[in-house]
């Protein structure tokens, strides 16, 4: 885009932050930018348009979804944060610099060995590597919010996060309106920053079980791979019946893993699975009264998550995107029938405490979850 929508502040000296444990953030981010595209070219006033409507729809989607989830009705609402890719990547960095921080806090440091986690690898050529996952996703992520950043309004953490330039080229591919397209992401995204906001101990919890997911990790990360080839043939034999001959990424990372790896996956992966899925499913009930054209940007955004050439197909299954996809559709399939079953108001009990979270197999089994919540 021609018209640069306002961007983050360039963050301070990130310290610890830009250089934690076995990463260095500066580095990723000095790569991100360097390798990112340049987003859509389009007229200065188109630009400047959408930038308007996006801090607009930002405030009147959450309370649009506010109504809808019977969620934090008494908390102040402020404009998210537009940005470019640049300032996206930089913010994207400072959020998971401090999620980690936060989830190591929680790790005994002796089991995680320093730097084993990452197999000796130098904080350098890790900062390398993370810079180039954050400069692909930095072209097709459209919106996000972040829980461990600096809020703007006071009483609250967090910081919502609208990549313009993403918005806009992803609009045009799909040829769907530009204002619907625009409110329709940022019922989603409100949808995040408003679970995280209204429920208080949901961004500790999800640090602490990251935390335990990290203390649970044995051996440096060349011993995991050195248990690689054996994995991949037990998987290739186990799936040879259904005619799948690729695991897949996550199927991988799970046989790597011992049973107690296994547990502290799944209940990051049911927590990631039903906060994504929940908003999808919010984001779908209200359109039909405040975006005139959702049945077909869902349609053809559905439609999009599926496309991509080879090789973006690869990077997509590498990074975990694919199993990103399927978490929205499992995940909103659970909320539905929840919802379907008791309504919102007793739905919303999942919000109650850590353990009314469901797991990850009752969220293939909502039925499960409503007997041990609700009896």
């Amino acid at each position: 885009m021609n018209a640069r929508p306002s961007t983050l502040p360039t963050p301070q000296d990130r310290g610890a932050a830009g250089e934690h444990r076995a990463l260095d953030w500066n580095v990723a981010v000095a790569t991100a930018v360097r390798l990112m595209k340049p987003g859509p070219e389009v007229p200065r006033s188109e630009a400047e348009q959408a930038v308007r409507s996006l801090r607009r729809f930002s405030v009147e989607a959450e309370s649009h979804v506010r109504e809808q989830t019977g969620l934090g009705l008494d908390l102040p609402i402020a404009e998210g944060d537009v940005v470019d890719r640049p300032a996206w990547v930089r913010g994207a960095a400072d959020g998971l610099a401090e999620l980690t921080d936060a989830a190591l806090s929680t790790a005994d440091s002796q089991v995680l060995r320093g730097n084993d986690l990452l197999g000796g690898i130098s904080s350098r050529s890790a900062g390398v590597q993370a810079g180039v996952v954050l400069a692909y996703l930095g072209g097709k992520v459209l919106g996000q919010f972040d829980p461990y950043g600096e809020s703007r309004v006071a009483g609250q953490r967090g910081r919502l996060l609208l990549v313009a330039p993403n918005i806009v080229a992803a609009q045009k591919s799909l040829g769907v309106p530009g204002d619907d397209f625009r409110m329709w992401v940022c019922l989603h995204e409100s949808t995040h920053r408003l679970q995280f906001n209204a429920v208080p101990w949901l961004r500790e919890h999800f640090a602490e079980s990251l935390g335990t997911l990290l203390a649970e990790m044995e051996g440096t990360t060349g011993e995991l791979l050195g248990r690689l080839p054996a994995v991949l043939r037990e998987a290739r034999s186990a799936r040879s019946s259904s005619g799948d001959s690729s695991p897949g990424m996550l199927g991988v990372i799970e046989l790597l893993q011992t049973p107690s790896q296994r547990a502290a996956l799944d209940r990051i992966i049911a927590i990631s699975t039903l906060l994504e899925g929940h908003a999808d499913h919010v984001m779908d009930a209200v359109g039909p009264r405040v975006v005139p054209s959702v049945a077909t940007i869902r349609q053809r955004f559905t439609e999009r998550r599926k496309g991509g050439g080879l090789l973006d197909r690869v990077l997509r299954s590498l990074l975990g995107v694919d199993a990103k996809i399927r978490q929205y559709a499992q995940g909103a399939a659970f909320t539905r029938r929840v919802v379907d079953a008791i309504g919102m108001a007793d739905f919303n009990a999942i919000w109650t405490s850590p353990d009314t979270l469901p797991t990850r197999a009752e969220i293939v089994d909502p039925e499960a979850w409503i007997r041990r919540v609700h009896g």
